[in-house]
C-alpha cells in the first residue's frame, strides 16, 4: 500500500514536535517532506538568547540534527519559502519554483518579528531579534558599535539586552509600559526585576512612546513623543511577533490574525491543517511553547486517523529565566482584576509570591526569584481550586531540605513538572528508578523534561535527588479533581482499575459522584482515564486540562468516528 504524502511547511519547534508525535503513532504511514525557510535543522528558538549572550553555539541548541531527518527518510528542504498552496491540485509551490505534492498538509510557519510602522525602521543599524541570522547580525554590529537601544521590555527584549551587555555594549531598554513584562508580571515583581537588571548594568526608559528612528545614513537613535531622544548606534526591535500567514491567505485559506482552525486544528480547506504560532484557535494565537505542543498532540492523532480529544484551548503561563532570574506567572496577575489572597516578599532571599482569586477560587499566580511552586500552583489554577487549597498546603508541614526539595516532595505523581513537554513527576521518577537516569542530562534525554525553555530544570533536579535517595516512593498528596468528587487523579485511576470501570457514566455511578453530570474538569479526566483503560494510547498521568480562569473552555468530549475532510 502506497504511503500518503505528508508535507510540513515550517521546520520550527511546533511543527517538528507534531511530526515527532505522528512518527511515533504511525512510523510507516507517510512519505514526509519538510520545507523550512531557514538554512538550518530544527533548533530551540527559546535558547537563542544564550547564543547571543555568548558561550553557546547553534549546534548546542539544535533539537533535531541533519541525521534525524535522514534516519527517518524525511525529505528536508531548507532555505525554501512556500508562496502558494494549490488546494485543487494538492500541491505547494516555493519561491524558487519547487512544486511538492501532498495528501496531508500541515502549516507550521510560525511568526516573524513585528516591525512597528516607525519612520526610519528600515534604516541600517535597526535589527530584529528572532532567528539565528538575527543573532549573527547583532553580534557583528556589537563588535563595531558601543551604544545599543532595545525597543521592547518583554522577555525577548530583556534577553536581547542581557546578550548585548555580554557583548560589551552599553544598553538601554525602552518600553511603552510603566513597568517591565507588563503582560506577565504585576508591578511589584516587575520592580524587583528592574532593580536586579539595573545591578547587571541595564538602563531603562519606561512609559516612553517612540515616534521615529532618527539618523542620516543609518540609525542614530530614538525620538520620543515627549520630545526627548536617546542616541544609539544599534537599535534592536523586540516588540512582538506577526504570524506568517500571507501565502495561506492568498491561497484561499481562511485567516484572521493567523490561520483559523477548529478544535482539531483543521482549516477550511480539506486535509490542510495549521499548528503553532501561525494558527488561530477560538480567536487566540498562542506564542508560548506548551500550548503549541498541546495542539501538536491533537493534530498528530487527527492526521493519523485516530480518535482525538478536541483541543479546547490552553491556559497560557510563563516559566522563564530572565537574565538569570527566575519568574513564573499564570492567570490573572494584574492589580484590580482579582482579589489578592496571598502575598509574600522575602527581602533576604530576594523572592516574591502573589496569588489572586475570583469568587473564592484561585485565579492567578506570579512568582519571582523562586519558581519551584509554579507547576503545583498552576495545577490548582487549572482545577479552579478553592483558596483553601493554599491554606492546606501551608499547614501541611514541610520536609527537611531546600525550597526546591520541599516543593518536589509536595508534588503528586500526576502533577506536571515540565509544562512545555507535558512531563509529570511520575515519569521522571520512573526514568530514575527504572531506567537508571542518574543525571539531569539523562532525564532530559529520556523524558524531554527541561529540554525546551529550561524553566523547570531546578524542579527536575530536585525530583532526581529525591528519587536517587529513595524519597520519591513516599505517597504524595492527591488533591481532589474538583468539587464533584473527593477523589484525586491517583485515587481515581486506582478505583477505575479495581472496579473494572470502562466508561465515564459507569465511573460516576459507582464512585458516588456528587453531581449527576459532573463538570468540565472531572469529565475530561474520566474520558481520558477510561479511554486509557480501553487500550487507547496515552500515558496514565494527569491530563493537561484547558481551563480558562473562572470559566470552562468548552470541549464536548472525544471525537468518535470519522473526522471531517480526512477521507476515512
Amino acid at each position: 500500500m502506497a504511503k500518503l504524502k505528508l508535507v510540513l511547511v515550517g521546520n520550527g519547534m511546533a511543527g517538528i514536535r507534531c511530526l515527532e508525535e505522528i512518527l511515533e503513532l504511525a512510523p510507516d504511514a507517510f512519505e514526509v517532506t519538510v520545507i523550512g525557510k531557514e538554512p538550518t535543522p530544527n533548533y530551540n528558538r527559546i535558547q537563542l538568547s544564550k547564543v547571543l549572550q555568548g558561550g553557546t553555539s547553534l549546534q548546542d541548541i539544535v533539537l533535531n540534527d541533519w541525521s534525524w531527518y535522514a534516519d527517518r527518510g524525511i525529505r528536508l528542504l531548507t532555505g525554501e519559502s512556500v508562496v502558494r498552496v494549490r488546494a485543487g491540485e494538492r500541491r505547494v509551490e516555493t519561491e524558487s519554483g519547487l512544486r511538492v505534492d501532498y495528501d496531508k498538509l500541515i502549516l507550521a510557519t510560525g511568526s516573524s518579528a513585528f516591525v512597528p510602522p516607525l519612520p526610519g525602521a528600515g534604516k541600517p543599524g535597526v535589527l530584529a531579534f528572532r532567528t539565528i541570522e538575527d543573532c549573527r547580525q547583532i553580534m557583528e554590529a556589537a563588535a563595531q558599535y558601543r551604544k545599543a537601544a532595545v525597543l521592547g521590555g518583554g522577555l525577548l527584549g530583556l534577553e536581547a539586552a542581557r546578550g548585548l551587555l555580554n557583548l560589551g555594549m552599553e544598553v538601554e531598554v525602552v518600553h511603552n509600559s510603566p513597568f517591565l513584562m507588563n503582560r506577565q508580571l504585576d508591578r511589584m515583581s516587575a520592580e524587583l526585576l528592574r532593580a536586579a537588571l539595573e545591578e547587571q548594568g541595564m538602563r531603562f526608559r519606561l512609559g516612553k512612546t517612540t515616534t521615529r528612528i532618527f539618523g542620516r545614513k543609518r540609525a542614530e537613535g530614538l525620538l520620543f513623543a515627549d520630545g526627548s531622544k536617546l542616541e544609539a548606534d544599534l537599535i534592536v526591535l523586540s516588540v512582538g511577533i506577526s504570524p506568517n500567514v500571507a501565502f495561506a491567505k492568498s491561497s484561499g485559506i481562511d485567516t484572521n490574525r493567523a490561520v483559523i482552525v477548529n478544535d482539531y486544528m483543521e482549516t477550511n480547506v480539506p486535509d490542510v491543517y495549521a499548528v503553532g504560532e501561525c494558527a488561530e484557535h477560538r480567536g487566540i494565537a498562542y506564542g508560548l511553547v506548551a500550548p503549541l505542543y498541546e495542539q501538536g498532540k491533537v493534530l498528530a492523532r487527527v492526521v493519523c486517523g485516530l480518535e482525538a480529544e478536541p483541543y479546547a484551548g490552553s491556559m497560557p503561563y510563563a516559566q522563564l529565566k530572565v537574565a538569570g532570574i527566575n519568574v513564573f506567572s499564570a492567570g490573572v496577575v494584574q492589580g484590580g482584576e482579582a482579589n489578592t489572597v496571598l502575598q509574600a516578599y522575602d527581602g533576604l532571599r530576594g523572592t516574591y509570591k502573589r496569588v489572586t482569586a475570583e469568587n473564592g477560587r484561585i485565579a492567578g499566580v506570579v512568582l519571582y526569584g523562586d519558581t519551584d511552586e509554579g507547576q503545583t500552583l498552576l495545577g490548582h489554577l487549572k482545577r479552579r481550586a478553592k483558596v483553601e487549597a493554599l491554606a492546606r498546603a501551608q499547614s501541611s508541614g514541610s520536609p527537611a531540605g531546600g525550597a526546591g526539595d520541599v516543593a518536589a516532595a509536595a508534588m503528586a505523581d500526576a502533577d506536571t513538572v515540565c509544562g512545555c513537554n507535558g512531563v509529570c513527576k511520575s515519569e521522571i521518577v520512573r526514568s530514575v528508578t527504572e531506567d537508571g537516569s542518574d543525571t539531569i542530562e539523562l532525564v532530559r534525554e529520556r523524558t524531554k523534561a527541561s529540554s525546551s525553555c529550561g524553566g523547570c530544570s531546578g524542579m527536575v533536579a530536585a525530583i532526581l535527588r529525591a528519587a536517587l535517595a529513595g524519597a520519591a516512593s513516599a505517597a504524595p498528596p492527591d488533591p481532589a479533581l474538583c468539587d464533584c468528587t473527593p477523589l484525586g487523579h491517583r485515587a481515581l485511576r486506582l478505583a477505575l482499575a479495581e472496579k473494572g470501570l470502562r466508561t465515564p457514566a459507569e465511573a460516576m455511578a459507582e464512585l458516588d459522584w456528587r453531581t449527576a453530570d459532573g463538570c468540565v474538569v472531572c469529565k475530561s479526566a474520566l474520558r481520558y482515564y477510561t479511554r486509557d483503560r480501553m487500550g487507547a494510547s496515552g500515558a496514565a498521568h494527569e491530563w493537561h486540562f484547558s481551563i480558562q480562569v473562572g470559566e470552562a473552555l468548552g470541549g464536548s468530549g472525544s471525537r468518535g468516528g470519522p473526522c471531517r475532510g480526512h477521507g476515512r
